[in-house]
């Protein structure tokens, strides 16, 4: 019996009763809820033994006895309490046998009492401590979330529960692990870092960690070179042989989304490269060079959706309509697991939501509008004073301007070393709405040949393509400021 707990816990040590009663075994609360149970005669209808098992566990708290028989037509109950201590009305084991009932199997019964209150306690206890890992996962997803839709005051109340503190300025790393190593990396990570960094599962990829180091944070780089430090990224990507690491720029905390979409870029271009691990490029954020004109046009495209007041209590508001269409732009249809809502919900939003715009959110180009508009609305230092007219220009007006002309030639600059099939590819990629199919029809080549030019590409101007959050929005956004240009 104790071999049997230790190798197969409370369910087979409840198989092996079963089998020696011919019958049914089980576990069961004090108010005759079954909680685990195994049949050891198929001809044996378990429903009825589960019945008559619940109702001598119902007898047996009733009366406060220390075991109960009760015999049916044909068949006998036996239960006896695990571990019970008086007043207590734990769980009590049950076995329900057809009449005659084998000889010793009230004394095995009892033998088995003990090694499987032990086994029991001891699932019992791993059962609460992965609620507790849940639980926490769920609220360090909570707080990304938060941090990802500008709520930071929230985010710093919700994280007080729970350790670190919340950096600021910050660096963002995301993994990537190989299949079911998440866990262990995780723990790799928080080693690493020495619990300064938060560690959140993503919620999006069941592959990735998102790190939020403090900006600064560097590790002892191992036992190698004793007394050195490196980045926490690098740190990572040595000690975990198969991962690939990919890191942003120095944020401010309120920053965080925008410093996960560059660690997300940095990914596509850390997975080529043998160290399995990259920085992100320095480059401008569209919303930091349209000025205050981009921030008037912003206001103005937003302000049905900004303005929108549900007509009952239960439909979406404005500040939820905006996080899903922001997540939706940037996790596609995965927004789904990021928003935890069901994909026709999404989906009706998003009709809603290009409905108060009057825009096609199937279309790469309202996308790209709505995705800058967006952007620019969580940059605090662009958002126009009260009283500011809105500007009645339209986007082409706002991709004009002198600096976000110079902005688009430096993020085409580097397709220079792709040649024109590169950007003909891309250009194509983008006027089919970033659909492979149309695109490698369009160019006259393969779906697999026109995967493989943009895995190029991604290497190339160092950003994410084809995995979402993409670069879809910016090259759009550059490609049509140098067309007005020329």
């Amino acid at each position: 019996m104790y071999r049997l707990a230790r190798t197969g816990g409370s369910p087979e040590l409840l198989r092996r009763l079963a089998r020696r009663a011919e019958g049914w075994a089980g576990i069961l609360g004090g108010d005759g809820t079954v909680l685990q149970a195994a049949a050891g005669n198929a001809r044996w209808p378990g429903h009825e033994a589960a019945g008559i098992a619940a109702r001598a566990a119902r007898e047996l708290t009733a009366r406060g006895a220390g075991s109960c028989s009760l015999d049916t037509e044909g068949c006998t109950a036996l239960l006896l309490p695990l571990d019970r201590t008086p007043g207590d009305h734990g769980p009590v084991l049950a076995l329900v046998a057809p009449r005659p009932l084998p000889a010793g199997l009230s004394t095995l019964m009892a033998d088995a009492a003990m090694p499987l209150a032990l086994a029991w306690a001891a699932e019992s206890l791993e059962r609460r401590r992965r609620r507790v890992d849940l639980a926490e996962s769920r609220g360090r997803e909570a707080v990304l979330h938060l941090l990802m839709t500008g709520q930071l005051s929230i985010a710093h109340q919700v994280a007080g529960a729970l350790r670190p503190k919340l950096p600021d300025p910050v660096r963002v790393c995301v993994v990537e692990c190989s299949g079911g190593q998440r866990d262990e990396v995780a723990r790799i990570c928080a080693d690493v870092s020495g619990g300064r960094t938060w560690i959140v599962r993503c919620p999006v990829y069941a592959r990735h960690l998102i790190l939020i180091a403090p900006a600064d944070d560097e590790t002892d780089a191992g036992a190698d070179e004793p007394g050195s430090r490196r980045p926490l990224g690098l740190a990572v990507a040595a000690r975990v042989d198969d991962c690939v690491v990919g890191v942003s720029e120095e944020v401010r905390l309120p920053d965080t989304a925008t410093a996960y979409q560059q660690a997300f870029h940095a990914l596509a271009v850390a997975r080529g490269l043998p160290g399995r691990h990259a920085g992100f490029g320095s480059a401008p954020e569209p919303a930091l060079v349209v000025g205050a004109a981009g921030a008037r046009w912003a206001d103005t495209l937003l302000a049905p959706l900004l303005a929108h007041l549900p007509r009952r209590s239960q439909d979406p508001g404005s500040q939820e309509l905006s996080a899903t269409v922001a997540s939706w732009l940037a996790f596609s249809s995965h927004a789904t697991q990021h928003l935890k809502i069901h994909r026709n919900t999404l989906a009706a939003r998003l009709r809603f939501v290009g409905e108060l715009l009057g825009l096609d959110l199937n279309r790469v180009a309202d996308q790209a509008a709505v995705d800058l508009a967006l952007r620019i609305r969580a940059t605090p230092s662009l958002r126009p004073r009260s009283g500011t007219p809105a500007v009645s220009g339209d986007l082409d007006t706002v991709l004009r301007a002198p600096g976000v002309q110079d902005w688009a030639v430096q993020q085409l600059r580097l397709l220079a070393g792709a040649g024109p099939t590169g950007e003909e590819t891309l250009r194509t990629w983008l006027r089919c709405e970033a659909r492979l199919s149309p695109a490698a029809a369009e160019l006259g080549i393969s779906v697999p040949g026109a995967r493989k030019r943009l895995t190029r590409l991604e290497a190339l101007l160092c950003r994410s393509l084809l995995q979402t959050p993409s670069a879809r929005y910016d090259l759009w956004l550059a490609f049509r400021a140098v067309d007005l240009a020329a």
